[in-house]
């Protein structure tokens, strides 16, 4: 194949090692040693990752808690353009702006839909096993290049512009990649058994909308814990979903798996562990309740959760 995965995490780990070195030369960093190692090892991740042992790769990830649990990831200083020039280009470029950003979902669609079987010179050109991941990514890369030839950025502009973003998320960026090999973990570690057999004892199983009201909360609340959907689905789909829905129940698996992440999701709205999503936008827009955006969330997270639940028992039998 001329396009893989692995195409992906390399772009990705080139990017990051990058922001490192820039990380590593800013001066203006009381803690720049330690920021740049920070996004250096998670560089590494991406381009030697499928060479690294899992051991020494789980010392790498340790290495990095280490880093962030004692402060070492700080934001540096960025330069950047000022309110009225960034107005200024704003009104200059109009609509304009929006074609990068509706780029990715687009290309994502045709390289998903339309290229699964396109071949050039008799070689595959998308990998096949992970096509949506790998379309995304030249969708990527791609909107990238749109975004630049529109703004007439050069250079290192756009990756300056990636670690001033990544330097405001922080140590929150790892998060979702963490949590969902944790939530790998959790299921390889058998923690989904002891979530079947606590439901078995704790609800009639044999009553099909105690099930599933018990996967989809369940779903919602261990996202909360965990503080990622894809870290709660492996676990309670393991526990619940598959031997008390699908196999005792006769479910559809696959309206199982994708109502059951929606219902994480709803999840995701409600808690500060989803940094990323929920506290992060806060301190970007420097909103005095750092819990702001997770309040104003709940309502519609607890009506979605509510809709997901009936949405299943009624489609997935």
């Amino acid at each position: 194949m001329l396009i893989s995965l692995n195409h992906v995490y390399y772009v990705l780990g080139a990017l990051l090692a990058i922001v490192a070195l820039l990380s590593f030369l800013d001066k203006n960093n009381p803690k720049r040693m330690l920021t740049g190692t920070f996004w250096g090892l998670y560089s590494i991740v991406f381009l030697f990752g499928n060479i690294i042992s899992p051991m020494y790769m789980g010392v790498l990830v340790i290495a990095m808690a280490v880093i962030a649990g004692f402060g070492g990831v700080r934001m540096g200083k960025h330069d950047e353009a000022t309110v009225e020039q960034r107005t200024a280009q704003a009104k200059k470029l109009g609509n304009w702006l929006l074609v990068p950003a509706l780029l990715i979902p687009l290309i994502t669609m045709i390289g998903t839909l339309g290229l699964k079987e396109f071949k050039i010179g008799g070689l595959q050109l998308l990998d096949k096993a992970n096509l949506t991941l790998v379309s995304l990514g030249v969708a990527c890369v791609l909107a990238l290049l749109a975004a630049m030839s529109l703004t007439k950025d050069k250079g290192l502009q756009p990756v300056k512009e990636s670690r001033r973003l990544f330097d405001a998320i922080g140590w929150a960026a790892v998060l979702p990649q963490m949590l969902a090999t944790l939530g790998a973990l959790f299921a390889a570690a058998g923690v989904g058994q002891v979530v079947s057999n606590l439901v078995s004892s704790a609800i009639p199983v044999d009553n099909k909308f105690m099930v599933v009201l018990a996967y989809g909360v369940g779903m919602a609340l261990f996202t909360m814990v965990m503080g990622n959907a894809f870290a709660a689905f492996p676990v309670m789909t393991a526990g619940i979903g598959l031997p008390l829905i699908v196999k005792m129940h006769g479910g559809d698996a696959a309206i199982l798996a994708s109502i059951g992440m929606l219902s994480g999701y709803c999840g995701t709205l409600m808690t500060p562990m989803a940094a990323n999503f929920n506290i992060v936008p806060a301190a970007l827009l420097d909103l005095p309740d750092k819990n702001g955006v997770i309040k104003a969330q709940v309502p519609t997270a607890l009506i979605l959760l509510t809709v997901n639940i009936f949405l299943m028992y009624f489609l997935v039998f």
